[in-house]
């Protein structure tokens, strides 16, 4: 049950973080936790990053980090953030802020030392939720408490205005309804998405592929992708999503979790698109997509039909986790099982015949040995990896045919 107080979490005891603690107290009530820590603390659930809010100003803070013997980044001066690395760690540390101008894609901020004032500039009622870093008491100024209870994402408040200021929120709001959404939706705030999503195209590319890959790669985020796809959110950066995107994502989903498996993030990026290599590849370079990413994709799509009898073969050639994605994504419903089956706990064999086994038994060394090694190989897969014994017997089988070829010419 969430409650006023943090709950006590193993996080809040790492030597380092009180170390950052100790050299920030000031005379606002702070320094407090903030955001996502509050947030997922109250919900029980892993604490990745511990943000923490001050009064001091950025020149104050780095001051007495150094002092205190901690290493200090000012990952974001201009914005009032700075980074305490200690013990291995990273500390975000951001100076109490109101927004003097915004235009969509950044603000200009002033220090502040109001507590509400901070959190009347961010994004979400979730989001802006405080906890003291000596007792634990909670600072909630929006009723974030109420609407994390409920699984309810509103805007701080009007959305058209939180939008307005930074239109990366269109993103990050479904983002979040993916991963924290269970109550009603907000009928307001998805129509306040659809109004700026024009203004998507401020935005760098990379700032979209980034909110769009942890919207993807969230358990369930089938919900807020058709969202997005009914109200025309993809429409200004990704005018090649598929027509079926929204059924193909649920139906990938489902399967995901009828036969206990995980995708990958290309697997999900892929069910949103046409099975056209031109086409994924154009997506891949407008989005500035990482080469992991787009070498992702081109195994995925080069891979032939996924059927029982091939699909061991698909893995050789590539590796299990792609041809449990082609699987997941291509097979036929009445092909799955099977397939998944194949590749269960099966390891990828190595062929054990090699060039030097050729030549002992009479080629001669040049391209023969490489194009015949290539047949064996071939049989060796159509044969449903046979054991050495086999191997050898298909090796002197070719290499016989390969020599009488030779003869013959």
């Amino acid at each position: 049950m969430i409650g006023t107080n943090l709950p006590d979490a193993e996080w809040q005891h790492a030597h380092g973080l009180k170390k950052v603690l100790a050299v920030l107290a000031d005379a606002y009530g702070g320094p407090r936790y903030v955001g996502g820590a509050v947030r997922d603390t109250l919900l029980g659930l892993p604490v990745a990053d511990v943000d923490i809010a001050t009064a001091l100003e950025p020149v104050d803070v780095i001051d007495r980090l150094e002092a205190g013997g901690i290493k200090a980044i000012p990952t974001g001066f201009e914005h009032g953030t700075v980074t305490a690395v200690i013990d291995g760690k990273n500390y975000e540390i951001t100076t109490l802020r109101r927004d003097v101008a915004t235009d969509g894609r950044r603000a200009t901020v002033a220090f502040a030392t109001d507590w509400r004032e901070d959190a009347a500039r961010r994004d979400f009622t979730i989001n802006a939720l405080y906890a003291d870093a000596k007792g634990g008491n909670i600072f909630d100024y929006f009723n974030g408490l109420e609407d994390l209870k409920a699984g309810r994402l509103r805007f701080i408040g009007d959305a058209n205005e939180r939008i307005a200021e930074d239109f990366l929120r269109i993103l990050r709001y479904f983002r979040f309804l993916a991963r924290y959404g269970s109550g009603q939706l907000d009928a307001d705030a998805i129509a306040a998405c659809a109004k700026g999503a024009h203004g998507l195209t401020a935005l760098s590319r990379e700032r979209i592929a980034q909110e769009l890959t942890r919207i993807l790669s969230l358990r369930d985020p089938a919900l807020s992708i058709e969202l997005m796809i009914t109200h025309g959110i993809f429409a200004p950066f990704l005018p090649e999503l598929s027509g079926s995107a929204a059924k193909n994502l649920q139906s990938l989903i489902k399967r995901e979790q009828q036969f206990a498996q995980v995708v990958s993030l290309p697997a999900r990026f892929l069910a949103l698109l046409n099975r056209d290599a031109v086409a994924v590849d154009k997506v891949a370079a407008r989005l500035k997509l990482s080469n992991k990413l787009r070498e992702g994709f081109a195994q995925r799509l080069s891979a032939p039909p996924p059927q029982p009898d091939n699909v061991r073969a698909l893995a050789y050639h590539t590796d299990i986790g792609t041809a449990r994605d082609v699987v997941m994504l291509y097979s036929t419903d009445s092909d799955v099982p099977e397939c998944l089956a194949q590749l269960e706990q099966w390891e990828i064999p190595s062929m054990t015949v090699k060039g030097g086994d050729l030549i002992k038994l009479g080629l001669t060394v040049g391209p023969l040995v490489a194009k015949t090694l290539q047949a064996i190989e071939a049989s060796w897969i159509d044969e449903g990896f046979p054991d050495i014994q086999r191997q050898n017997e298909l090796a002197s089988q070719t290499v016989n045919a390969a020599l009488s070829e030779t003869k013959n010419a």
